[in-house]
């Protein structure tokens, strides 16, 4: 695959996790009820993170590092993988989302942050997949 053809997929699927997790999270904090708002925002994040990691693992498999492999046991392995990459990546979005939430308290900046956070997040989270969880030789992607 071309290296075009990559940055393209990977940004299309970016932006399709990116918006999944933007519409679970205003779901989330339109149905918090009476929950405190710094509760609500939490659980936000959260549900919002899952619903984009599921999208985007799906995705990055079949299409980005074009992994065919197959079962549970090679599935499990590699999604604990692909979720443990996530671990730092997650925390530079939390941190950027949180950090434009508590400088200017408004949703639209609370979601520039979230945008900016997965951006950055995004192109970490592609250099270390490539490098620790779909490594098989057989794979496709751009090498360096």
């Amino acid at each position: 695959m071309s290296r075009r053809t990559l940055i393209l997929r990977y940004a299309a699927f970016a932006v399709i996790a990116t918006l999944a997790n933007l519409a679970v999270q205003r779901m989330v904090l339109a149905l918090s009820g009476p929950m405190s708002p710094g509760m609500a925002l939490a659980l936000a994040i959260g549900a919002g993170t899952i619903a984009g990691l599921l999208i985007k693992y799906v995705l990055d498999k079949r299409w980005i590092f074009l992994d065919l492999s197959t079962g549970l046991a090679t599935h499990g392995r590699k999604f604990a993988l692909y979720t443990a990459m996530g671990v730092v990546t997650t925390c530079i979005f939390w941190g950027t989302e949180t950090l434009f939430w508590w400088i200017w308290r408004s949703d639209p900046m609370r979601e520039a942050g979230a945008v900016l956070g997965l951006t950055v997040g995004y192109v970490v989270k592609y250099n270390l997949d490539r490098r620790y969880v779909f490594t098989d030789d057989r794979l496709g992607g751009v090498t360096p």
